[in-house]
């Protein structure tokens, strides 16, 4: 007999098999027709007299009279006899399939493991009709789990999981009394129900419903799977879950099996050999749609794919992943190439960028930068992972220098539409530094760092281009800088009016770029005047003269400020180096001297024994020991390199 200790199998309880009643009890009670059922004496002998109710239309309403009856006293009612247990076949026909097992059960103590006499009693006609009856039963559950996707009853399968608890428990009986179970009794439920469900979904997932689509073969059969695969977990999750113990984690198993299923499937395809669309497709599917379907809310939180092994191994992941980034690689370059040239067939042809807002504007880096952003996101969903996709970009910065190339042979032929083409060309280096520095993440740093190195050397020489001619307009200002009046009064308005007048040609930018490159001028106007400064053409001999320079000096350097500011320049910075110049000038302190020249140097590193040199020449009432003092200073301070900018190297002495 099965103990009360042996009821519970991971979490399920079932009666014990004693408990059910003996068959030879239930024929004999069938015999007395214990089965029938007689009705029980609810009225008397007397027939209950009732009148029934009639109804008048006096006057459009409806009378209602009253019922009487006149009746016996009712006898009490008989006691209901109690329900005759089923038969095994009865059972079996309505796939109650655990309380058919019980039955079998019970027979199967009696035969097997009842008492000696019993045992050497028994017919074999007993046991050839239960072994017919378990054949039944095992093949009725087995049809059960065969259907357990399709829309049956619940019951059924819940009775069915039930069996197969009853007989795992039966099956360890067997085994703890030493005892060798009929041969014809299947035994290793769970390896049966196992199998049986694994054949249940490649079935599934070789004939996969499909849509009529323009796809491919294999793009088809990839959304076929897909589908089956979600509706089948979503009704796994919903359905079938219910009908198994928590502990089973019956949904993680279904998910793994279809996974290594859909496995097998991908394997064959990426063995078979794909162009390059179905390449991509077949990677998209893996690393994008395949994991955001195991995601959803319904099937997450029963579905742990941590536990899940990886769908494609390495030896034929990566030569996809290979062909797909050759494959994307040839595409960027042919679309970059495409439009470099179409805008040197434009400026060939001698037209000029377009304008928008009064500036030439060039689409070239918008259509640029949303070919590459579209690319790399969408080689991240295709790849799975950032880093490989950054691959697709290894050679932008080749692609750059394509661009460079044209602006070089834009400025090297210096035709009517050059000035309009270079402008334009700004615009779009802008866009493409800040793309760069804005989505960073998306380039390898070496990648990122060779691209603006590009972009640097691009902005250099198209704000070479554009200046040059202010330079050479502004040179008769320059040399009048430092004139012998300049002490008396300051020359810089001579210099601020013919500033106003190139402003105009360097009109038609970009706001960043316009901005970029006024504050280049004003450096460059800045770094022309402290040359002229230092020229050593000025002598001041004594206080009063070195503070009216110190004077003149910030005076300068305040209207210069004011003047690109106004036009759009944010380097404030070049005031100040102007300044602490001049105060080194008004400073008679040798010590003093000394601290400000340090300031000087530690503010801005690039600033030369030569340059401080020629500043204290101007200081005629320095001694050579003086001056060789402050110099030295030089040597001693600390450079503060997160603030400096790079100034004095733009400051030519001769």
């Amino acid at each position: 007999m099965i103990s009360d200790a042996t009821q519970k199998h991971g979490g399920f309880k079932w009666s014990t098999l004693s408990s059910w009643s003996d068959p030879k009890r239930k024929a004999a009670t069938e015999k007395k027709g214990g089965h029938k059922l007689k009705l029980p004496k609810l009225w008397g002998n007397k027939a209950a007299q009732v009148r029934r109710n009639s109804v008048s239309a006096t006057d459009g309403r409806t009378e209602i009279q009253n019922i009487h009856e006149d009746t016996e006293p009712v006898a009490a009612p008989a006691p209901l006899a109690p329900p005759v247990p089923l038969t095994f076949e009865e059972h079996l026909s309505a796939l109650h399939l655990s309380e058919a097992g019980r039955l079998l059960l019970a027979r199967e103590e009696r035969l097997f493991r009842g008492t000696e006499a019993a045992r050497e009693g028994r017919r074999q006609e007993d046991v050839d009709a239960l072994a017919a009856d378990r054949r039944a039963l095992e093949e009725a559950v087995l049809q059960t789990l065969g259907n357990s996707l399709d829309e049956a009853n619940t019951d059924v399968l819940t009775s069915a999981v039930t069996f197969m608890q009853q007989e795992e428990e039966c099956d360890a009986l067997w085994e703890q009394r030493g005892g060798m179970s009929p041969p014809w009794r299947l035994r290793d439920w769970r390896r049966v129900h196992d199998e049986t469900l694994q054949g249940l979904v490649k079935v599934r997932m070789d004939t996969p419903a499909t849509l009529s689509t323009e796809q491919s073969s294999i793009q088809a059969d990839l959304q076929g799977m897909g589908r089956q695969l979600r509706c089948d977990l979503l009704l796994v999750a919903k359905r079938v879950k219910p009908c198994y113990p928590r502990h089973s984690d019956i949904c993680r198993q279904y998910a793994a099996w279809y996974h290594q299923c859909i496995g097998a499937r991908l394997r064959e395809l990426a063995d078979f050999g794909l162009d390059d669309r179905d390449c991509t497709f077949l990677l998209r599917w893996v690393n994008d749609y395949y994991p955001q379907l195991l995601q959803e809310p319904q099937l997450a939180a029963d579905i742990d794919t941590r536990g899940l092994q990886e769908l494609l191994p390495a030896n034929l992941l990566s030569p996809l992943e290979e062909q797909y980034l050759i494959c994307q690689q040839r595409e960027l370059t042919t679309y970059v190439g495409r439009i470099l040239d179409q805008a040197r067939e434009a400026w060939t042809k001698g037209e000029e960028p377009p304008i928008e807002d009064e500036c030439f504007v060039s689409p070239m880096a918008y259509d640029i930068i949303q070919i590459v952003n579209g690319m790399v996101n969408a080689a991240v969903k295709v790849l799975g992972d950032l880093q490989k996709a950054q691959n697709l970009i290894h050679h932008l910065h080749i692609l750059l220098q394509r661009f460079q190339t044209f602006q070089a042979d834009v400025i090297k032929c210096n035709g009517a539409n050059s000035t309009a083409f270079v402008k334009a060309n700004l615009g779009c280096v802008a866009q493409f530094r800040d793309f760069l520095t804005t989505h960073s993440h998306l380039f390898p740093e070496d990648v990122r760092e060779n691209c603006l190195s590009v972009l640097a050397n691009m902005r250099q020489s198209a704000h070479m281009f554009l200046l040059c001619p202010v330079h050479k307009n502004l040179k008769p200002h320059y040399r009048k800088l430092f004139s012998r009046e300049w002490l008396k009064k300051s020359t810089i308005g001579r210099l601020r009016s013919g500033l106003e007048e190139e402003m105009l040609q360097l009109q038609s930018l970009p706001e960043s770029a316009h901005q970029e490159l006024i504050g280049r001028l004003h450096q460059e106007v800045s770094a022309k005047y402290v040359s002229r400064l230092l020229r050593g053409e000025i002598r001041l001999k004594d206080k009063q003269q070195q503070q009216q320079a110190a004077i003149n000096v910030d005076d300068d350097a305040r209207h210069l400020h004011d003047f690109f500011a106004t036009h759009g320049s944010k380097e404030a910075w070049l005031q100040e180096a102007l300044s602490m110049m001049a105060e080194v000038l008004k400073l008679q302190d040798l010590p003093a001297i000394q601290f400000q020249v340090a300031s000087l140097g530690s503010a801005f590193p690039d600033l030369s024994e030569k340059h401080v040199l020629s500043l204290l020449k101007m200081k005629s009432n320095l001694t050579k020991e003086d001056k060789n003092n402050v110099k030295a200073v030089l040597a001693e301070i600390s450079p503060d390199s997160s603030q400096s900018r790079p100034f004095f190297s733009f400051v030519v002495l001769k």
